[in-house]
């Protein structure tokens, strides 16, 4: 193939709408690959959102899909015979746990949009509905069952109409709406389809959905499943999953990948940027939190563990670094309890901010996330020369070394002001930790390696073409 290999990256709620690590990470592999072309398939909330992004010369398309806004069939046509048996179909494979024929719901339906207001119309369906609700909801009222099924399947079925790019590669990265995206353009235009998690979809959805007051039991489960089963199938039908460490590469087996397709790439940053800091030193104690004012970030974890440390340690200054303008509301309450705390006279909301200004005089970072997958901040400073502690989410107790005295569980200011105090009190012993990880960050996590490896798996596809 003489021309440029051409990839679709298929994402939901991320790049180029939402800053972050996952959408740092697909602006460092399009950078980075600048003889591949990249078309874009967004899966979004809303339409016409801010580019958060540059996008580079080497994205030639970009298609935004808001999935609610999908279009429908006004006139409520009733689902063709075969439509209706790859969906019955489908669903009964998923209630008895079996592996669910994905391929027969993409190929037989030639008008999707069939199951807006045609799911009304055939008796097969409706008894599907019936039954459903007597096996799994007999204690509420049926039409709560229906409005919860429909809502959830709607999207399902307005992703399978999504029309992607042409592309030789349909690359997502994630399973969910996007992984069912993806593979079905895949399906559809016979060509390959990876797959690369930073997180685990499911499980991150789950978390959300058990959070969340206004569902109940039966809705509850009925999205747990619907986001289980999306994983299943992106993972056994996927021609490679990459995971960004072990641990997560073997729930992708339990759940269906097959081992010889599904590898470990972990994540990289710009060696050289982070280590040319110069390290000034600052009067007191320089306390950091790098990331977006988002509740998956836990800032109120930080604030209430600096009101603690703030307690043993008078000069320390705390900062969180990073955008307040995504979810406005989190950042208000935030504010409000550093006051409710009185210590706004120490603690600084820096709002966006270029990070090696203060990698250069921090004293410590500090992730509270109650939801990471492998964080670039910790590698960031230890290049830089910053220690880290951070919850153990992720894979940052391996980063970390279960080392105890840089780990907390999430939720827990007390431990984490606790570890902060070891640091202050051991400066000669963290520079020999600090170090440490320094070597250890330019050896496994260099950004050109990682780029390196998706322009060989790349390399691998248009091979095949």
């Amino acid at each position: 193939m003489d021309r440029p290999l051409r990839v679709c990256m298929v994402l939901e709620g991320s790049y180029p709408y939402i800053t972050g690590g996952v959408a740092a990470w697909v602006q460092d592999i399009i950078q980075g690959l600048p003889e591949v072309e990249f078309s874009l398939l967004t899966l979004s909330p809303q339409a016409n959102q801010k580019l958060r992004y540059t996008l580079p010369p080497n994205v030639i398309d970009h298609v935004d899909m808001v999935l609610s806004d999908a279009p429908r069939n006004k006139e409520g046509r009733k689902p063709g015979k075969r439509s209706l048996k790859a969906v019955l179909q489908f669903h009964q494979q998923m209630f008895e746990n079996k592996n669910a024929d994905f391929n027969a719901l993409i190929t037989a339906p030639k008008h999707l949009e069939e199951f807006d207001n045609g799911l009304l119309r055939d008796t097969s369906l409706w008894n599907l509905l019936l039954q459903s609700n007597l096996r799994k909801n007999p204690a509420y009222a049926f039409s709560d069952y229906f409005w919860a099924w429909q809502s959830s399947h709607r999207l399902l079925f307005n992703t399978l109409q999504i029309k992607a790019p042409e592309a030789d590669v349909y690359h997502a990265i994630s399973t969910g709406f996007a992984g069912l995206a993806a593979l079905t353009a895949s399906r559809t235009n016979n060509k390959p389809f990876l797959l690369t998690e930073h997180g685990l979809y499911h499980k991150e959805r789950e978390i959300e959905i058990r959070k969340a007051d206004f569902v109940r039991g039966y809705q509850r489960d009925m999205w747990i499943n619907i986001y289980n089963n999306l994983s299943k199938i992106c993972y056994q039908s996927a021609d490679v999953v990459t995971a960004l460490f072990e641990e997560n590469r073997q729930k992708q087996i339990e759940l269906g990948a097959d081992p010889k397709r599904c590898i470990v790439i972990p994540n990289g940053i710009d060696i050289e940027r982070f280590s040319s800091v110069e390290r000034i030193k600052k009067p007191g104690f320089h306390v950091g939190l790098v990331g977006r004012i988002v509740p998956i970030k836990d800032i109120k974890n930080f604030i209430t563990a600096a009101k603690i440390v703030l307690d043993q340690i008078p000069e320390a200054v705390f900062y969180a670094i990073g955008p307040t303008d995504e979810e406005p509301d989190c950042y208000k309450e935030c504010v409000a309890m550093v006051e409710s705390l009185h210590i706004q006279d120490r603690f600084i909301f820096t709002g966006r901010q270029n990070v090696l200004e203060y990698y250069a005089f921090l004293d410590l970072m500090l992730l509270t996330s109650v939801r990471e997958a492998q964080p670039l901040v910790i590698l960031e400073g230890w290049v830089a020369g910053v220690p880290c502690i951070s919850t153990k989410v992720g894979n940052a107790p391996e980063m970390l070394d279960y080392d105890e005295r840089f780990l907390a569980p999430s939720k827990d200011p007390e431990k984490i002001a606790k570890n902060v105090l070891y640091v202050y009190n051991h400066p000669e012993e963290m520079k020999a930790i600090n170090e440490r990880n320094k070597q250890k960050a330019i050896r496994l996590y260099n950004k050109k390696d990682l780029i390196q490896r998706y322009r060989e798996l790349y390399a691998q596809f248009k091979e095949k073409l």
